[in-house]
Parts: C-alpha cells; sequence; structure tokens
C-alpha cells in the first residue's frame, strides 16, 4: 500500500499511475491556496467595507454577508483555477500531450452550387 494523503492505494493502481504521488501534492497545494485566498479575500473585503462604512453606512449583517459571498466565491476560483492545472499536469505527466482547453471553432456552413433543376425524393423537379 502507498499512503497518499491520509487514505491508503493499492499498490497496483500506484504502478499503473506514477505521478499519483506529484497529482496529489500539487492538489492539496491548490486546496490550501484556495484556503488562503478565502481568508486573505474576507480580510480585505471587511476592511474596505468597514472604511466605506464611514461614507456609506450600512448594517454589519450586509457587510458580514458581501464579505462572505466574494470571499467564498474568490476561493472557489482560486481552487478551481489551480486544480484544474493540476489536472493539465497530471495528464501531461501521463500521456506526455498537453490537453487542449480551447473551444473548438464554430462549424462553417456549408453551401451547395445548383446543379440545374433539383429532384425531391420523390421524383418531383423542383425549380
Amino acid at each position: 500500500m502507498v499512503n497518499l494523503g491520509l487514505s491508503k492505494v493499492d499498490d497496483a493502481v500506484a504502478a499503473k499511475h506514477p505521478f499519483l504521488q506529484s497529482y496529489a501534492a500539487c492538489q492539496s497545494f491548490a486546496f490550501m491556496k484556495g484556503t488562503a485566498a478565502i481568508m486573505l479575500g474576507a480580510t480585505a473585503l471587511f476592511t474596505v467595507q468597514k472604511a466605506l462604512q464611514r461614507k456609506l453606512p450600512y448594517p454589519l449583517q450586509w457587510n458580514v454577508l458581501i464579505t462572505t459571498v466574494g470571499s467564498s466565491a474568490l476561493c472557489y476560483a482560486v481552487s478551481r483555477w489551480e486544480a484544474q492545472k493540476c489536472a493539465d499536469l497530471w495528464m501531461l505527466l501521463e500521456t506526455g500531450k498537453v490537453p487542449d482547453r480551447s473551444p473548438p471553432p464554430p462549424p462553417v456552413p456549408q453551401v451547395e452550387e445548383s446543379q440545374g433543376p433539383a429532384k425531391t425524393k420523390y421524383g418531383d423537379v423542383m425549380e
């Protein structure tokens, strides 16, 4: 058994995926960045709102609500971004190819030129 954080991974799985340990370390670091983002974001938002309350007074409950929602959104964005980078790194290490995250190009419509009068599937001639 191979230790991977708090859980143990079977040796066969660890042998099949040799970069599993580096992927787990990257994911752990990504979630720690998200935790730091929620703490720093909450502190910054709360401080900015306290300074704003001198000019625009509003209740403390709105201050806490805006701080909570804003820092949670920041935490989610940072964690998602970093976790995606970890997944891309793992794909690169496992397959040797960088995954393409760009959206596919829009399909180009093909314009058919008419070759005289067209016929329907029933044999009728259309003009």
